[in-house]
């Protein structure tokens, strides 16, 4: 199912800031050569995940999945001077190109990139998130949310990704591992009154969450 009219996305593509020329480069070579480059961010949600971080000024910034580092160098644009972003990849490979493209990046200095399981990493490095932006595997995401929430500012903000996965949770009843976790994880957190959230319908959708 098409979430967003292509006619529309396309729309919202040509009124929005182009993409810098490097953000160019691994869009394209992710859609050539990658087999899951729908999974990339892509240009318009690129840009809003780059505008939050503007308007944010995190110093801290936590991502949950980089696949080949289109989002996190987009993340990183808002940063302090000071600020750095910890970015988590559970494959080699695709945490090998996302390092290459993180090199030619003036952001470079401020990206951390971290391989192997989030579920074991996050623990360990013993910060407090200003932002956080969960776009991994989707059994998960509940626990990640769990795990994060306390780590993270009042007033600080997660943002969670493919929150309306391909429309399969608009599907009754809800069917197949991910959209279930999906499904499971919006109810979660609409209950929790800790949080003000929206999901909007960007994309795949994304569920905003702003600890109180």
């Amino acid at each position: 199912m098409e979430i967003t009219d292509p006619l529309a996305q396309a729309y919202a593509s040509q009124f929005t800031s182009p993409e810098e020329a490097l953000l160019q480069e691994i869009s394209a070579a992710t859609q050539a050569l990658h087999p899951h480059a729908h999974m990339l961010s892509g240009h318009v949600q690129g840009k809003f995940l780059e505008m939050i971080s503007y308007l944010l000024q995190p110093r801290r910034i936590l991502e949950i999945g980089t696949f080949t580092g289109y989002s996190a160098l987009c993340l990183a644009k808002g940063l302090l001077k000071d600020g750095k972003i910890h970015t988590i990849e559970l494959r080699d490979q695709d945490a090998s190109v996302a390092q290459a493209n993180f090199n030619r990046s003036i952001d470079a200095g401020k990206i951390i990139l971290h391989v192997g399981n989030a579920l074991s990493i996050i623990p360990g490095l013993n910060e407090t998130w200003d932002l956080v932006f969960i776009d991994a595997d989707k059994v998960n995401y509940t626990h990640y949310y769990q795990l994060v929430l306390p780590m993270v500012r009042p007033g600080g903000l997660i943002i969670a990704d493919n929150v309306l996965f391909h429309g399969q949770v608009l599907q009754q009843p809800v069917a197949g591992k991910n959209a279930k976790a999906i499904q499971e994880f919006n109810e979660y957190v609409q209950q929790d009154a800790s949080v003000d959230k929206v999901l909007l319908t960007v994309r795949d959708g994304l569920l905003m969450i702003r600890k109180k």
